[in-house]
């Protein structure tokens, strides 16, 4: 876990060092924007490595930003006695995502993450509009850490 200043400069560095830790999160270059626990949101441009034939963002880019701001936030919720892992993700793609992306993933009630069990993370993913194109629930199945 992580502790980092509000500013800017904080949340880009912190956003490259997150998503470094999954490469796979570096095809979307996102960018942290909120970073509380259980709450994150971040930013993904929209650019020809993340489109379609459509020329909309990609339905797994998406998936991408959802896992990206589900888990950061399900990390910063969960103490250090316990880990997870996601276990599942349900979809909607609701709308063409025409523009850039804005993910935020919220657990209301962080006491969830304080027992072993599945906890399902809501993510949000608007468009510049602010308008919902994409929603998710991640199942993150919570653990006691071993040895500990």
């Amino acid at each position: 876990r992580a502790t980092v200043g509000t500013g800017t400069v904080g949340l880009f560095a912190l956003s490259r060092v997150i998503a470094r830790s999954a490469p796979y999160f570096t095809t979307i270059r996102p960018r942290l924007t909120r970073f509380d626990p259980g709450h994150v949101q971040a930013t993904m441009k929209k650019r020809r490595a993340v489109t379609n034939h459509l020329g909309t963002v990609h339905a797994i880019a998406m998936c991408n930003l959802a896992e990206f701001v589900g888990g950061t936030a399900t990390d910063l919720a969960c103490p250090d006695t316990m880990r997870w892992i996601p276990v599942g993700m349900s979809v909607q793609y609701l709308k063409l995502a025409k523009t850039h992306l804005t993910g935020t993933a919220r657990i209301e009630d962080l006491s969830v993450m304080e027992q072993p069990g599945d906890v399902v993370v809501p993510v949000r993913v608007v468009d510049t509009d602010g308008v919902v194109v994409f929603s998710a629930q991640i199942t993150m199945r919570v653990s006691a850490k071993k040895g500990g």
